[in-house]
């Protein structure tokens, strides 16, 4: 009969040792593994995030009344123009232009733009101060007042449907400062930038090419921009349904970047009192933004807030974009 082998109890503990050691290198290759899954996840999250941010912010800030942007560092308490604004000036805020309802509609043969920007200078219309009207050829006011309304929940109108209503903003040299953009254009005796303005006779329909700015018992017709003592008309105009700030809330490290939006300063609102607010990033550590000539700089940072791999980790991603 042939003897058989077996294994001995040595050879038997050097096998599980062995598998032991092997065991736990697989274990810490595997951890180490899935510890930078986590954190490619968690980067590419954060920077996805970022870029999804600046986006928002840069789609915005391209249909800027470009004068009147300001910084603030108190809630809005005071301001600076934004190529002035030094450390702390963190809230940023813009009239826009109302580029939805400029794109316009479709007519059924082709898309028609709601506003031209343009005014016809050598219509009589324009003569009239008493009747306050401006002839702007190529426009479909009908076309931008339903787009606004819609923008605003029926908040804003050019019909009389609405308390509130868009503003005209010339296209020109004015003196003055960003502030004349924010000033209250029903308070007697301003002299805004920004004209309330609306469909003669509040018929969209009927009069789609004609504006008429509103007026009040001190200021009831054009602007004297330049002070020679003449109504002043420019050729290029804007129409704006809102103005937006950006505002960071919370802690000077861990904040949230709020945008503020549907608020009107031409009829006395302000964005803490009157504009929704929506968090565009939570958790953001930079945001810092400056103007250089025309061209603003954006620099955000988000972080995730120790919530990557078991609270022992912080990752944060930074991005930068150039606004023209």
């Amino acid at each position: 009969m042939k003897k058989r082998s077996a294994f001995t109890m040595i050879e038997l503990v050097m096998v599980i040792v062995i598998f032991g050691i092997i065991a736990s290198i697989g274990a810490e290759i595997i951890t180490k593994m899935y510890e930078n899954y986590l954190r490619t996840r968690a980067i590419n999250r954060l920077q996805s995030q970022t870029e999804i941010t600046l986006e928002q912010v840069a789609k915005r800030l391209q249909y800027r009344i470009k004068d009147s942007v300001r910084a603030s560092n108190d809630n809005g308490a005071s301001w600076r123009a934004l190529p002035n604004a030094i450390a702390g000036y963190d809230t940023i805020e813009w009239i826009g232009i109302s580029n939805e309802s400029f794109l316009g509609e479709h007519n059924g043969t082709s898309v028609v733009p709601g506003w031209s920007g343009l005014i016809d200078m050598n219509d009589t219309v324009n003569t009239s101060h008493a009747a306050r009207t401006l002839s702007t050829p190529g426009s479909r006011l009908d076309f931008t007042n339903n787009i606004i309304k819609s923008l605003t929940d029926n908040n804003v109108a050019m019909d009389g449907t609405a308390i509130k209503h868009p503003a005209l903003i010339f296209k020109g040299a004015k003196p003055g400062t960003f502030s004349n953009y924010y000033e209250n254009a029903i308070t007697i005796g301003n002299n805004p930038y920004a004209r309330k303005v609306r469909c003669v006779g509040n018929n969209c329909a009927a009069n789609f090419s004609i504006l008429q700015l509103l007026s009040n018992a001190a200021n009831d017709d054009l602007i004297d921009y330049d002070g020679d003592g003449n109504r002043d008309i420019f050729e290029q105009y804007y129409l704006a349904h809102s103005a937006y700030a950006l505002a960071p809330v919370g802690a000077a490290d861990d904040f949230n970047l709020t945008l503020y939006y549907n608020y009107q300063p031409w009829e006395g609102e302000t964005y803490t009192t009157n504009g929704t607010p929506t968090v565009l990033a939570e958790h953001v550590s930079t945001f810092r933004i400056r103007q250089d000539g025309d061209s603003i700089r954006i620099k955000l940072c988000i972080h995730d807030a120790n919530q990557s791999i078991a609270s022992n980790f912080d990752f944060s991603a930074c991005k930068e974009k150039v606004i023209y």
